[in-house]
């Protein structure tokens, strides 16, 4: 509401375009329903509703739609710089990952590598007023934007995934979330486990996909010094780097259990 607020004394001020004053509205509104979607359809361990997303696809579908056609390449006037571009481009892929599980009728999970392949590279999907698929959006779009911490916010919707968030990426508070979701996933035994013992750490295969992004070497050990930028407690920079096996589990939430008759 502050937002559209401002963006309407702005234009009576003669100092934001009509045209812009508009767009402007429309993403806050398109936010907003993504925003809706979060809040009604994922809890706080990030697990989806994929169900109940099913029998109400009005607020996602609107959203999806909206991404479609807009974004920084086709409407570049309401999502200046870096942030705004990152903001919508993690917002959109997580809509349209989660579209993705409903348009398959929600599989139970992307195990075999042609069910990643069919839902991640051959499944086109429309963004930013161009035809993709979500393994080419993060690849030349997202990850070019030269931000690691995108892996921590980019949701394949997963139980190894990155927990999905309740609250849309926005500008002002993005960094803020990127260091928390940073921070969070490198606490959490499901990604970063060290086995004092054995003089090893366990970590995500997020970690192993993506080695460069987070150590231009590509060394697995060079990953250590990155990872202990969010830890507490560092992990010894000597300690053996090993990666948990993904789960590509769909990260459901649990059927609740029918109620006994009386």
């Amino acid at each position: 509401m502050r937002a559209v607020l401002f963006s309407a004394l702005l234009l009576l001020a003669g100092q934001l375009p009509a045209t812009a004053a508009a767009d402007a509205d429309q993403w806050q509104a398109a936010l907003a329903d993504w925003q809706s979607v979060l809040t009604r359809r994922v809890d706080d361990q990030g697990r989806v509703d994929f169900a109940g997303a099913a029998t109400d696809r009005a607020a996602l579908d609107r959203f999806v739609a909206f991404v479609g056609s807009h974004g920084p390449r086709a409407t570049p006037e309401f999502f200046p710089g870096r942030e705004a571009a990152l903001a919508f481009h993690l917002n959109a892929y997580n809509a349209l990952a989660m579209a993705g599980v409903l348009d398959a009728g929600i599989p139970q999970d992307f195990s075999s590598l042609l069910k990643r392949a069919r839902f991640f590279k051959f499944r086109a999907v429309q963004v930013d007023g161009k035809k993709t698929s979500l393994y080419d959006y993060e690849k030349d779009v997202i990850r070019p934007l030269g931000e690691p911490r995108v892996h921590f916010a980019l949701n394949c919707m997963v139980r190894a995934c990155p927990r999905l968030p309740r609250e849309a990426f926005r500008v002002a508070t993005l960094d803020a979330q990127l260091e928390s979701a940073a921070r969070e996933f490198f606490a959490k035994p499901l990604h970063l486990r060290v086995i004092d013992r054995d003089r090893e750490v366990r970590v995500s295969e997020i970690l192993d996909f993506y080695t460069e992004d987070f150590a231009p070497s590509g060394r697995p050990q060079d990953l250590l010094p990155y990872i202990n930028r969010y830890r507490e407690v560092a992990v010894p920079l000597d300690f053996r780097v090993r990666y948990i096996p993904y789960d590509w589990t769909l990260n459901g939430q649990p059927a609740l259990a029918p109620r006994p008759a009386r």
